[in-house]
Protein backbone atom coordinates (compact mmCIF):
# COMPACT_ATOMS: atom_id res chain seq x y z
CA UNK A 1 0.00 0.00 0.00
CA UNK A 2 1.27 3.45 -0.86
CA UNK A 3 1.72 6.22 1.69
CA UNK A 4 -0.49 9.31 1.39
CA UNK A 5 0.69 12.79 2.33
CA UNK A 6 -0.76 16.30 2.43
CA UNK A 7 1.33 18.89 0.60
CA UNK A 8 -1.05 21.85 0.52
CA UNK A 9 -4.12 23.26 2.26
CA UNK A 10 -6.38 26.19 1.45
CA UNK A 11 -9.37 27.67 3.25
CA UNK A 12 -12.00 30.35 2.99
CA UNK A 13 -13.12 30.39 6.60
CA UNK A 14 -14.86 32.44 9.24
CA UNK A 15 -11.40 32.58 10.85
CA UNK A 16 -9.82 34.17 7.78
CA UNK A 17 -9.21 33.82 4.06
CA UNK A 18 -5.49 33.07 4.22
CA UNK A 19 -3.43 30.57 6.18
CA UNK A 20 -1.77 33.44 8.04
CA UNK A 21 -5.08 34.96 9.15
CA UNK A 22 -6.41 31.58 10.21
CA UNK A 23 -3.26 30.72 12.16
CA UNK A 24 -3.56 34.03 14.01
CA UNK A 25 -7.20 33.39 14.92
CA UNK A 26 -6.46 29.85 16.11
CA UNK A 27 -3.43 30.99 18.09
CA UNK A 28 -5.23 33.86 19.82
CA UNK A 29 -8.63 32.22 20.25
CA UNK A 30 -10.48 34.70 18.03
CA UNK A 31 -14.04 33.61 17.27
CA UNK A 32 -15.59 33.88 13.82
CA UNK A 33 -19.17 33.96 15.15
CA UNK A 34 -21.41 37.03 14.87
CA UNK A 35 -25.07 38.00 15.32
CA UNK A 36 -27.05 38.53 12.10
CA UNK A 37 -30.13 40.75 12.74
CA UNK A 38 -31.65 39.65 9.42
CA UNK A 39 -32.26 36.20 10.85
CA UNK A 40 -34.45 37.58 13.61
CA UNK A 41 -36.37 39.57 10.99
CA UNK A 42 -37.10 36.26 9.23
CA UNK A 43 -38.40 34.64 12.41
CA UNK A 44 -35.30 32.76 13.54
CA UNK A 45 -34.94 31.93 17.22
CA UNK A 46 -31.19 32.53 16.98
CA UNK A 47 -29.39 35.28 15.03
CA UNK A 48 -25.98 33.63 15.41
CA UNK A 49 -23.84 32.53 12.48
CA UNK A 50 -20.28 32.22 11.33
CA UNK A 51 -19.23 35.16 9.16
CA UNK A 52 -16.66 35.20 6.34
CA UNK A 53 -14.93 38.56 6.06
CA UNK A 54 -12.64 39.67 3.26
CA UNK A 55 -13.65 37.37 0.41
CA UNK A 56 -15.31 38.87 -2.67
CA UNK A 57 -16.61 36.31 -5.17
CA UNK A 58 -16.81 38.96 -7.89
CA UNK A 59 -13.11 39.73 -7.56
CA UNK A 60 -12.11 36.07 -7.61
CA UNK A 61 -13.82 34.99 -10.86
CA UNK A 62 -15.42 36.89 -13.71
CA UNK A 63 -19.16 37.06 -14.27
CA UNK A 64 -19.23 34.37 -16.96
CA UNK A 65 -17.32 31.93 -14.73
CA UNK A 66 -19.56 32.67 -11.75
CA UNK A 67 -22.75 32.13 -13.75
CA UNK A 68 -22.85 28.40 -12.95
CA UNK A 69 -21.43 28.63 -9.41
CA UNK A 70 -22.94 29.31 -5.99
CA UNK A 71 -20.76 31.29 -3.60
CA UNK A 72 -19.46 28.23 -1.78
CA UNK A 73 -18.24 26.68 -5.04
CA UNK A 74 -16.34 29.89 -5.81
CA UNK A 75 -14.84 29.70 -2.33
CA UNK A 76 -13.88 26.08 -2.97
CA UNK A 77 -12.08 27.16 -6.14
CA UNK A 78 -10.16 29.81 -4.20
CA UNK A 79 -9.24 27.30 -1.49
CA UNK A 80 -8.09 24.84 -4.16
CA UNK A 81 -5.80 27.41 -5.79
CA UNK A 82 -4.30 28.20 -2.37
CA UNK A 83 -3.71 24.51 -1.67
CA UNK A 84 -2.05 24.02 -5.06
CA UNK A 85 0.10 27.10 -4.53
CA UNK A 86 1.32 25.89 -1.15
CA UNK A 87 2.02 22.51 -2.70
CA UNK A 88 4.11 24.07 -5.45
CA UNK A 89 1.75 23.05 -8.24
CA UNK A 90 -0.34 24.81 -10.87
CA UNK A 91 -3.78 23.81 -12.20
CA UNK A 92 -2.03 22.41 -15.27
CA UNK A 93 -0.44 19.76 -13.03
CA UNK A 94 -3.90 18.27 -12.42
CA UNK A 95 -4.57 17.67 -16.11
CA UNK A 96 -3.90 13.96 -16.01
CA UNK A 97 -5.92 10.79 -15.67
CA UNK A 98 -3.77 10.07 -12.59
CA UNK A 99 -5.17 13.11 -10.75
CA UNK A 100 -8.65 13.53 -9.28
CA UNK A 101 -11.11 15.76 -7.45
CA UNK A 102 -13.27 14.69 -4.49
CA UNK A 103 -15.37 17.21 -2.55
CA UNK A 104 -18.01 16.92 0.12
CA UNK A 105 -21.29 18.82 -0.19
CA UNK A 106 -24.84 18.10 0.92
CA UNK A 107 -26.96 21.10 -0.10
CA UNK A 108 -27.35 24.03 -2.48
CA UNK A 109 -30.31 25.75 -0.84
CA UNK A 110 -29.65 29.38 -1.78
CA UNK A 111 -29.34 28.39 -5.43
CA UNK A 112 -32.79 26.80 -5.35
CA UNK A 113 -34.24 29.93 -3.73
CA UNK A 114 -32.59 32.06 -6.42
CA UNK A 115 -33.95 29.78 -9.14
CA UNK A 116 -37.50 30.19 -7.87
CA UNK A 117 -37.06 33.97 -7.68
CA UNK A 118 -35.76 34.02 -11.26
CA UNK A 119 -38.82 32.10 -12.43
CA UNK A 120 -41.19 34.53 -10.73
CA UNK A 121 -39.35 37.49 -12.21
CA UNK A 122 -39.16 36.05 -15.73
CA UNK A 123 -42.72 34.74 -15.75
CA UNK A 124 -41.69 31.59 -17.59
CA UNK A 125 -38.89 29.04 -17.44
CA UNK A 126 -37.36 30.03 -20.77
CA UNK A 127 -36.37 33.42 -19.41
CA UNK A 128 -34.53 32.14 -16.34
CA UNK A 129 -31.05 31.67 -17.76
CA UNK A 130 -28.93 28.54 -18.04
CA UNK A 131 -26.74 28.88 -14.97
CA UNK A 132 -29.34 27.85 -12.41
CA UNK A 133 -29.31 24.15 -13.23
CA UNK A 134 -25.58 23.87 -12.49
CA UNK A 135 -25.77 25.95 -9.32
CA UNK A 136 -28.54 23.79 -7.90
CA UNK A 137 -26.79 20.42 -8.19
CA UNK A 138 -25.05 18.80 -5.23
CA UNK A 139 -22.07 18.15 -7.50
CA UNK A 140 -21.73 21.84 -8.38
CA UNK A 141 -18.29 22.11 -6.77
CA UNK A 142 -16.61 19.27 -8.62
CA UNK A 143 -18.31 19.91 -11.97
CA UNK A 144 -17.26 23.57 -11.95
CA UNK A 145 -13.74 22.83 -10.70
CA UNK A 146 -13.31 20.23 -13.44
CA UNK A 147 -13.89 22.94 -16.03
CA UNK A 148 -11.94 25.73 -14.33
CA UNK A 149 -8.92 23.52 -13.59
CA UNK A 150 -9.06 21.37 -16.71
CA UNK A 151 -9.16 18.17 -14.68
CA UNK A 152 -9.38 15.01 -16.80
CA UNK A 153 -9.15 12.40 -14.04
CA UNK A 154 -11.88 10.95 -11.81
CA UNK A 155 -14.14 13.41 -10.03
CA UNK A 156 -17.09 13.00 -7.68
CA UNK A 157 -19.01 14.54 -4.78
CA UNK A 158 -19.56 12.96 -1.38
CA UNK A 159 -22.77 13.55 0.58
CA UNK A 160 -22.64 12.29 4.16
CA UNK A 161 -24.12 15.21 6.11
CA UNK A 162 -21.59 16.73 8.51
CA UNK A 163 -19.12 13.92 7.85
CA UNK A 164 -18.98 14.77 4.12
CA UNK A 165 -15.60 16.53 4.26
CA UNK A 166 -13.96 13.71 6.19
CA UNK A 167 -15.36 11.13 3.78
CA UNK A 168 -13.95 13.14 0.88
CA UNK A 169 -10.46 13.06 2.40
CA UNK A 170 -10.75 9.39 3.27
CA UNK A 171 -11.91 8.38 -0.20
CA UNK A 172 -9.22 10.51 -1.83
CA UNK A 173 -6.57 8.90 0.34
CA UNK A 174 -7.88 5.44 -0.53
CA UNK A 175 -7.52 6.14 -4.26
CA UNK A 176 -3.86 7.02 -3.78
CA UNK A 177 -3.16 4.24 -1.30
CA UNK A 178 -4.55 1.65 -3.71
CA UNK A 179 -2.51 2.99 -6.62
CA UNK A 180 -5.47 4.21 -8.66
CA UNK A 181 -4.42 7.87 -8.51
CA UNK A 182 -1.22 9.75 -7.74
CA UNK A 183 -2.67 13.08 -6.67
CA UNK A 184 -6.11 14.24 -5.50
CA UNK A 185 -7.50 17.63 -4.54
CA UNK A 186 -10.16 17.00 -1.92
CA UNK A 187 -12.18 18.97 0.59
CA UNK A 188 -15.66 20.30 1.23
CA UNK A 189 -17.75 23.43 1.35
CA UNK A 190 -20.80 24.77 3.16
CA UNK A 191 -22.99 27.69 2.17
CA UNK A 192 -23.37 30.51 4.74
CA UNK A 193 -26.85 32.02 4.44
CA UNK A 194 -30.10 31.93 6.34
CA UNK A 195 -32.23 29.91 3.86
CA UNK A 196 -29.88 26.92 4.16
CA UNK A 197 -30.37 26.60 7.92
CA UNK A 198 -33.90 27.83 8.67
CA UNK A 199 -35.21 24.30 9.27
CA UNK A 200 -32.33 23.63 11.67
CA UNK A 201 -33.38 26.72 13.60
CA UNK A 202 -36.95 25.45 13.64
CA UNK A 203 -35.74 22.28 15.35
CA UNK A 204 -34.23 24.37 18.15
CA UNK A 205 -30.75 23.18 17.25
CA UNK A 206 -29.06 26.58 17.49
CA UNK A 207 -27.70 28.45 20.48
CA UNK A 208 -29.00 32.00 20.99
CA UNK A 209 -26.57 32.80 23.79
CA UNK A 210 -24.97 36.22 23.98
CA UNK A 211 -22.39 37.48 23.43
CA UNK A 212 -22.05 35.69 20.10
CA UNK A 213 -18.45 34.59 20.65
CA UNK A 214 -19.47 32.76 23.85
CA UNK A 215 -22.28 30.73 22.28
CA UNK A 216 -20.40 27.70 20.96
CA UNK A 217 -19.36 25.75 24.08
CA UNK A 218 -18.34 22.19 23.22
CA UNK A 219 -18.41 19.75 26.16
CA UNK A 220 -19.35 22.57 28.57
CA UNK A 221 -22.19 22.16 31.05
CA UNK A 222 -23.85 25.30 29.68
CA UNK A 223 -23.90 24.25 26.02
CA UNK A 224 -27.33 24.77 24.50
CA UNK A 225 -26.93 24.27 20.77
CA UNK A 226 -24.64 24.74 17.81
CA UNK A 227 -23.87 27.86 15.76
CA UNK A 228 -24.13 27.38 11.96
CA UNK A 229 -21.09 28.33 9.93
CA UNK A 230 -19.33 27.46 6.69
CA UNK A 231 -16.92 28.32 3.90
CA UNK A 232 -14.63 26.01 1.96
CA UNK A 233 -11.57 23.84 2.58
CA UNK A 234 -9.26 22.14 0.09
CA UNK A 235 -6.34 19.79 0.61
CA UNK A 236 -3.76 18.50 -1.85
CA UNK A 237 -3.08 14.79 -1.29
CA UNK A 238 -0.25 12.98 -3.04
CA UNK A 239 1.60 9.72 -3.13
CA UNK A 240 4.54 10.02 -0.74
CA UNK A 241 7.20 8.96 -3.24
CA UNK A 242 5.91 11.33 -5.91
CA UNK A 243 5.84 14.23 -3.46
CA UNK A 244 9.38 13.45 -2.36
CA UNK A 245 10.60 13.15 -5.95
CA UNK A 246 9.60 16.74 -6.67
CA UNK A 247 10.94 18.00 -3.30
CA UNK A 248 7.50 19.01 -2.05
CA UNK A 249 7.15 20.07 1.57
CA UNK A 250 5.26 17.28 3.33
CA UNK A 251 2.85 18.88 5.80
CA UNK A 252 1.22 15.71 7.13
CA UNK A 253 0.63 12.05 6.41
CA UNK A 254 -2.82 10.48 6.27
CA UNK A 255 -2.22 7.35 8.32
CA UNK A 256 -5.70 5.90 8.49
CA UNK A 257 -9.36 6.45 7.71
CA UNK A 258 -12.36 4.90 9.38
CA UNK A 259 -16.09 5.26 8.79
CA UNK A 260 -19.31 3.79 10.11
CA UNK A 261 -23.05 4.29 10.42
CA UNK A 262 -25.02 4.28 13.65
CA UNK A 263 -28.03 2.49 12.17
CA UNK A 264 -30.33 3.85 14.87
CA UNK A 265 -31.93 7.28 14.42
CA UNK A 266 -31.76 10.18 11.98
CA UNK A 267 -30.80 12.90 14.43
CA UNK A 268 -29.55 11.46 17.73
CA UNK A 269 -25.96 10.13 17.58
CA UNK A 270 -25.22 6.78 19.13
CA UNK A 271 -22.63 6.10 21.79
CA UNK A 272 -20.92 3.38 19.78
CA UNK A 273 -20.82 4.36 16.08
CA UNK A 274 -18.06 6.96 16.17
CA UNK A 275 -15.94 4.62 18.28
CA UNK A 276 -16.05 2.06 15.45
CA UNK A 277 -14.78 4.69 13.01
CA UNK A 278 -12.00 5.76 15.38
CA UNK A 279 -10.83 2.18 15.91
CA UNK A 280 -10.85 1.59 12.15
CA UNK A 281 -8.71 4.69 11.53
CA UNK A 282 -6.24 3.65 14.22
CA UNK A 283 -6.03 0.09 12.90
CA UNK A 284 -5.45 1.20 9.31
CA UNK A 285 -2.72 3.55 10.50
CA UNK A 286 -1.01 0.86 12.57
CA UNK A 287 -1.64 2.91 15.70
CA UNK A 288 -2.72 2.14 19.22
CA UNK A 289 -4.89 4.47 21.28
CA UNK A 290 -1.79 5.40 23.27
CA UNK A 291 -0.12 6.78 20.11
CA UNK A 292 -2.65 9.61 19.76
CA UNK A 293 -1.47 12.99 21.08
CA UNK A 294 -4.74 14.84 20.63
CA UNK A 295 -8.28 14.30 19.40
CA UNK A 296 -9.66 16.96 17.07
CA UNK A 297 -13.23 16.43 18.20
CA UNK A 298 -16.43 16.81 16.20
CA UNK A 299 -17.95 18.50 19.27
CA UNK A 300 -20.70 20.75 17.92
CA UNK A 301 -21.86 22.17 21.29
CA UNK A 302 -25.18 20.32 21.34
CA UNK A 303 -26.19 18.56 24.57
CA UNK A 304 -26.78 15.14 22.99
CA UNK A 305 -24.00 15.30 20.41
CA UNK A 306 -21.20 16.15 22.81
CA UNK A 307 -22.45 13.60 25.33
CA UNK A 308 -22.40 10.91 22.64
CA UNK A 309 -18.90 11.85 21.48
CA UNK A 310 -17.66 11.76 25.08
CA UNK A 311 -19.04 8.23 25.43
CA UNK A 312 -17.37 7.19 22.18
CA UNK A 313 -14.05 8.65 23.33
CA UNK A 314 -14.27 6.68 26.58
CA UNK A 315 -15.02 3.52 24.61
CA UNK A 316 -11.80 3.93 22.61
CA UNK A 317 -9.42 5.48 25.13
CA UNK A 318 -10.83 4.43 28.49
CA UNK A 319 -9.42 6.46 31.37
CA UNK A 320 -6.36 7.48 29.31
CA UNK A 321 -8.00 9.83 26.83
CA UNK A 322 -5.52 12.27 25.28
CA UNK A 323 -6.18 16.00 25.17
CA UNK A 324 -9.32 16.89 23.24
CA UNK A 325 -9.44 20.00 21.06
CA UNK A 326 -12.86 21.43 20.07
CA UNK A 327 -12.31 23.97 17.28
CA UNK A 328 -16.02 24.57 16.73
CA UNK A 329 -15.83 26.75 19.83
CA UNK A 330 -14.10 29.22 17.49
CA UNK A 331 -15.64 28.48 14.10
CA UNK A 332 -19.13 27.33 14.91
CA UNK A 333 -20.31 24.21 13.11
CA UNK A 334 -19.17 24.33 9.48
CA UNK A 335 -21.52 21.46 8.70
CA UNK A 336 -20.63 19.65 5.43
CA UNK A 337 -17.25 21.41 5.39
CA UNK A 338 -16.21 20.65 8.96
CA UNK A 339 -14.64 17.22 8.48
CA UNK A 340 -12.23 18.68 5.93
CA UNK A 341 -11.63 22.07 7.53
CA UNK A 342 -10.64 20.56 10.87
CA UNK A 343 -7.90 18.55 9.16
CA UNK A 344 -6.74 21.72 7.39
CA UNK A 345 -6.75 23.65 10.68
CA UNK A 346 -4.61 20.95 12.29
CA UNK A 347 -2.09 21.21 9.45
CA UNK A 348 -1.98 25.00 9.78
CA UNK A 349 -1.35 24.73 13.51
CA UNK A 350 1.44 22.24 12.98
CA UNK A 351 3.14 24.52 10.48
CA UNK A 352 2.86 27.45 12.89
CA UNK A 353 4.14 25.40 15.84
CA UNK A 354 1.23 25.39 18.30
CA UNK A 355 -1.93 23.59 19.37
CA UNK A 356 -5.06 25.74 19.68
CA UNK A 357 -7.10 25.93 22.85
CA UNK A 358 -10.83 25.32 23.17
CA UNK A 359 -12.63 28.51 24.20
CA UNK A 360 -15.80 28.83 26.31
CA UNK A 361 -15.23 25.59 28.21
CA UNK A 362 -15.73 26.19 31.95
CA UNK A 363 -17.04 23.00 33.53
CA UNK A 364 -18.33 19.63 32.34
CA UNK A 365 -21.68 18.04 33.02
CA UNK A 366 -22.10 14.43 34.09
CA UNK A 367 -21.92 13.24 30.47
CA UNK A 368 -18.68 15.05 29.56
CA UNK A 369 -16.88 14.74 32.89
CA UNK A 370 -13.43 13.20 32.55
CA UNK A 371 -12.88 14.34 28.97
CA UNK A 372 -9.58 16.32 29.07
CA UNK A 373 -10.66 19.35 27.03
CA UNK A 374 -7.64 21.44 26.07
CA UNK A 375 -8.33 24.95 27.41
CA UNK A 376 -4.82 26.38 27.23
CA UNK A 377 -2.87 26.80 24.03
CA UNK A 378 0.21 24.62 23.73
CA UNK A 379 3.34 26.18 22.24
CA UNK A 380 4.05 23.01 20.32
CA UNK A 381 2.06 21.11 17.71
CA UNK A 382 0.73 17.59 18.25
CA UNK A 383 2.40 14.76 16.41
CA UNK A 384 -0.47 12.31 15.90
CA UNK A 385 -4.03 13.63 15.66
CA UNK A 386 -7.32 11.77 15.42
CA UNK A 387 -9.87 13.95 13.58
CA UNK A 388 -13.54 13.10 14.17
CA UNK A 389 -16.65 13.93 12.15
CA UNK A 390 -20.26 12.85 12.51
CA UNK A 391 -23.54 13.77 10.87
CA UNK A 392 -27.28 13.30 10.63
CA UNK A 393 -28.33 9.81 9.69
CA UNK A 394 -25.55 8.39 11.84
CA UNK A 395 -22.66 9.06 9.45
CA UNK A 396 -19.31 8.81 11.24
CA UNK A 397 -15.74 9.28 10.07
CA UNK A 398 -12.32 9.51 11.66
CA UNK A 399 -8.95 10.38 10.13
CA UNK A 400 -5.60 9.65 11.76
CA UNK A 401 -2.86 12.12 10.83
CA UNK A 402 0.84 12.40 11.51
CA UNK A 403 1.72 16.09 11.34
CA UNK A 404 4.96 17.64 10.18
Amino acid sequence: MRRVVITGVGLVSVLGVSREQIANALYNGISGIVADPQRLEHGFHSPLTGHIDGFDCARHLNRKQRKSMPDFAIQAHAATLDALDQGGLAPEDLRSERCGLVFGNDSTVQSVVDQQAALLEAGCTSGMGSGHVFRCMNSTITMNLNVLLGNTGPSWTVSAACASGAYAIGQAADQIRLGRLDRVVCGAAQEVNWPSVCSFDGLGAFSARTPAEAASRPFDKGRDGLVPSGGAAALLLEDYDIARSRNACILAEVLGFGCSADGETLSVPSRTGLARAMRMALAEGGLSAADVDIVNAHATSTPQGDAAEAANLRAVFGADCPDVMALKSLTGHELWMSGASQVAYAVIMAQAGFTAATINYEEPDEDTAGIPVLVRRLEQPPRVVLNNAAGFGGSNASIALRLG
